[in-house]
C-alpha cells in the first residue's frame, strides 16, 4: 500500500508531498519539492529520475501536465509507475499505469494530485 499526495498553496508559496506506505523508507524515494518549481510523488516500481527531471522540467515553466507526458514519453516501464505533480502555478496530474497493483488510482485539482496503490478499493 502506498498513498501520496501532492500539494500547493498558491498564497503562502508553498509546497509539499506526503507519502505514507508498507514499504520502509519510502521517504527517500517517493517525495520531491523545489522552490518555484513544483513538487512530484513517483511510486509503484517508483522512478527516481522523475523527481529531479520533473522539477528541472517544471523549473522551465513547463506545466505539471506537460511535464508528466515528456517524463512517460521514454520510460518503457511507464505501466507500472505511478506518478502525481503540481507545477508552480498549482496545475496538477497524475498517471496510473494499467500494470500497478489493484486498487490503483487518482485524483487531481487545483493546487493537488493524490495518488493510491494496492488500496482496498476507488472512491465511493
Amino acid at each position: 500500500m502506498t498513498f501520496s499526495i501532492v500539494a500547493c498553496d498558491l498564497k503562502s508559496k508553498t509546497w509539499g508531498v506526503a507519502v505514507a506506505s508498507k514499504f520502509p523508507a519510502v521517504g527517500a524515494v517517493v517525495p520531491w519539492a523545489q522552490a518555484g518549481a513544483g513538487a512530484v510523488a513517483t511510486q509503484s516500481f517508483a522512478n527516481t529520475a522523475f523527481g529531479p527531471g520533473g522539477l528541472e522540467i517544471m523549473a522551465h515553466g513547463m506545466s505539471a501536465k506537460e511535464t508528466l507526458a515528456g517524463l512517460l514519453r521514454n520510460d518503457p516501464d511507464r505501466e507500472l509507475r505511478q506518478v502525481g505533480l503540481v507545477d508552480a502555478k498549482g496545475r496538477s496530474a497524475t498517471f496510473t499505469g494499467d500494470g500497478c497493483f489493484p486498487w490503483a488510482g487518482g485524483a487531481t485539482g487545483r493546487g493537488y494530485a493524490i495518488q493510491g496503490n494496492i488500496l482496498a478499493g476507488g472512491k465511493s
